[in-house]
């Protein structure tokens, strides 16, 4: 019995897209915050911390997700 060998080159042409994309994202933000998200000391103010609140809140879902932690852990 001979085992078929599957064509996964379109898979890993989109993994491969989806991962680029993610480190643009990753770099941008990264930029942003080097920045303190385009904020000065003198002008920080309950809103600015409720923005990074969610900034922060939605990576946590992606980290969560992506290291089986928060509800993802087994």
């Amino acid at each position: 019995m001979t085992r078929r060998v599957t064509d996964n080159s379109k898979a890993l042409d989109a993994f491969i897209a989806a991962k680029a994309e993610i480190d643009t994202m990753l770099e941008r933000l990264k930029v942003l915050s080097d920045d303190h998200f385009e904020t000065h000391p003198d002008e920080i103010h309950w809103g600015h911390v409720g923005t990074l609140k969610h900034y922060a809140g939605l990576l946590r879902q992606i980290t969560d997700s992506a290291f089986k932690e928060g509800e993802h852990a087994a």
